[in-house]
């Protein structure tokens, strides 16, 4: 084996590994955002949210419930306050937008269920390194006729300087 095809295995492994690596996190920010989106009680979402915060994870969540068309707006701000008051993000263009974003694409997963229709639970907020992921978890239904959905987006934010 030359040495030129023995760096080019080593450089395709690494990157592998690194690519790997990446995967690992963004599903594990993805579980935590999840988790604390399917918290019952304000202690167990306090107590998930001084676990994660001891794993160097930052968390959110806050409840929400509406009708879904006219709520959309009003989601999507609550998510961006709720994570800039528990730290979670910077009040800066690109740690804003990846909250947005990912909490649309969240609320995109669910609309084809939530269309026209009453909609309550939790959004849930995860963020490590540049790692974010928004998870929602609601109720959807008209009287008793319940569903349940769940919708989940990630983006990359800007990693922190110095932190």
């Amino acid at each position: 084996m030359s040495f030129y095809t023995y760096l080019e295995e080593y450089l395709l492994s690494m990157i592998r590994e690194r690519k790997n690596s990446m995967m690992a996190q963004s599903k594990k920010i993805a579980l935590a955002a999840l988790k604390m989106a399917m918290t019952e009680s304000r202690e167990e979402e306090s107590n998930l949210k001084e676990s994660y915060h001891r794993l160097g994870i930052k968390t959110a969540a806050v409840d929400y419930g509406g009708e879904y068309i006219s709520s959309i707006r009003k989601i999507v701000e609550r998510a961006i306050v709720a994570a800039k008051r528990e730290g979670a993000i910077k009040e800066t263009h690109g740690d804003e937008g990846a909250v947005a974003g990912a909490t649309r694409e969240a609320l995109s997963q669910i609309m084809n269920k939530a269309m026209g229709l009453n909609i309550g639970g939790k959004i849930g907020i995860a963020r490590q390194d540049d790692h974010l992921s928004v998870a929602i978890f609601f109720g959807i239904g008209l009287l008793h006729l319940d569903e349940v959905a769940v919708g989940l987006g990630h983006r990359v934010a800007p990693k922190e300087i110095g932190g």
